[in-house]
């Protein structure tokens, strides 16, 4: 909506807001995950087109998706992060392929994405070549502002009675103590609350992007918020939060999201590049 032509936006949105078309994110390789910008897939100018040659790998539901937005290389001579572009392809397109990376539970939503020599025409283009690592950092931002409220949950209400209400024990007094699974339980010490998702939205204005350095640091709170509210949940519910198949655990929803939360400091930029991130760019620190 921001960056499309006129033409894209005819092409793409009816189709996205009528929920007729799946589309996946082109954007981490085996070597560019969090520096993003190291990515190597190249579009070469061939006419009208760009022939695109390489690899995406953790690409979600490639493998049912119609169409990919990805990042390329158009100018490997260029910074890294300038010459890359932002382009849009049918992943029905000759010379694309798709191979799932099932886990360790038999399952996972991500793929191996490979690229060998596909043709797309260069009026796929987001924005301006060579400049599409500007339509990837706002595309990021919205992401960002949603990772950076996922500790949002239970807003206005002491953590201890959102413990509680988790693990089915609605005797948590004002002060946030109950009795799960240990007496002596208090979790009055142990506040998270969802200050990181109030601060993100807050700040975003109802949802549009902000700062990108705003949101690297918010994205980290939120993160580690959300990390440490889950770890908190799991302590209240002792050994029946350890459940992970019977029906009184709703098969396992408890844990399964716990450990879901280990993923949040490692989607969108690990918070190790994202501290970084914001000692360069927020608090100018010697050496960042």
């Amino acid at each position: 909506m921001k960056y499309g032509t006129d033409a894209q936006k005819k092409e793409h949105l009816p189709k996205i807001t009528a929920g007729l078309i799946r589309w996946c994110q082109g954007y981490s390789e085996p070597n560019a995950g969090s520096d993003l910008a190291s990515l190597q897939t190249r579009a070469e100018s061939d006419g009208d087109d760009f022939v695109i040659t390489g690899q995406k790998i953790w690409t979600s539901y490639a493998n049912y998706a119609d169409w990919i937005f990805c990042l390329v290389r158009t100018d490997g001579a260029a910074k890294k992060h300038d010459g890359i572009s932002f382009i849009l392809f049918d992943m029905t397109s000759k010379g694309v392929s798709t191979k799932p990376i099932l886990l360790i539970s038999g399952y996972s939503p991500f793929c191996e994405t490979f690229f060998d020599n596909v043709r797309v025409p260069k009026s796929h283009v987001v924005g301006t070549v060579n400049r599409g690592w500007d339509v990837a950092k706002y595309l990021l931002q919205h992401e960002r502002a949603m990772i950076s409220g996922m500790g949002e949950r239970g807003v206005g209400r002491p953590l201890g009675q959102v413990a509680a209400d988790s693990v089915g024990n609605r005797r948590a007094g004002p002060a946030g103590r109950f009795d799960a699974a240990r007496p002596d339980f208090d979790l009055r010490d142990r506040r998270g609350g969802a200050v990181g998702g109030r601060r993100a939205r807050g700040r975003s204005g109802q949802g549009r992007p902000v700062a990108s350095g705003i949101l690297l640091g918010d994205e980290y709170y939120g993160t580690e918020l959300n990390k440490r509210r889950y770890e908190i949940l799991m302590s209240a519910g002792g050994v029946d939060a350890l459940e992970w198949e019977s029906e009184r655990s709703r098969g396992g929803a408890r844990p399964r999201a716990w450990l879901r939360t280990k993923a949040n400091s490692i989607e969108g930029g690990t918070s190790e590049v994202m501290l970084g991130i914001v000692a360069k760019r927020i608090l100018d620190l010697p050496g960042a």
